[in-house]
């Protein structure tokens, strides 16, 4: 109830008994693609990146063209500078993968004593 003579007097309540309103509808779910992410999308995408990183990394050596004098262990040489990041990049990927391989190596070796073990 409010003081205000103006306004409209609070509706009655329902009597006992009587339905309440309907309950919400629900949304039905949305319609599943009928065309699936497989594993041929998979490459194509990984081929497109792929490609777009190669052009990325041309432009990067092709503007660091300035030759760079190095040296490592005695041996001394001169190479762009470009192409010597892009050596470190490479080696430091190879060096990656390489640690990644003995763990999967370590892991696959450990699963299959267990399997033997009956654990």
């Amino acid at each position: 109830m409010t003081s205000d003579p103006s306004a409209s007097p609070d509706p009655p309540p329902p009597p006992p008994g009587a339905p309440g309103p309907p309950p919400p509808m629900k949304s039905p779910p949305p319609p599943e693609s009928a065309v699936k992410f497989t594993k041929a999308a998979a490459l194509w995408g990984s081929l497109i990146m792929g490609f777009l990183i190669l052009v990325v990394l041309l432009i990067f050596i092709a503007q660091n063209t300035e030759s760079a004098e190095f040296t490592f262990l005695g041996w001394h040489w001169s190479t762009p500078l470009g192409v010597a990041i892009l050596f470190a990049a490479v080696a430091g990927g190879l060096l990656t993968v390489a640690v990644g391989a003995v763990r999967i190596h370590q892991l696959r070796r450990a699963a299959k004593k267990n399997l033997k073990a009956g654990l």
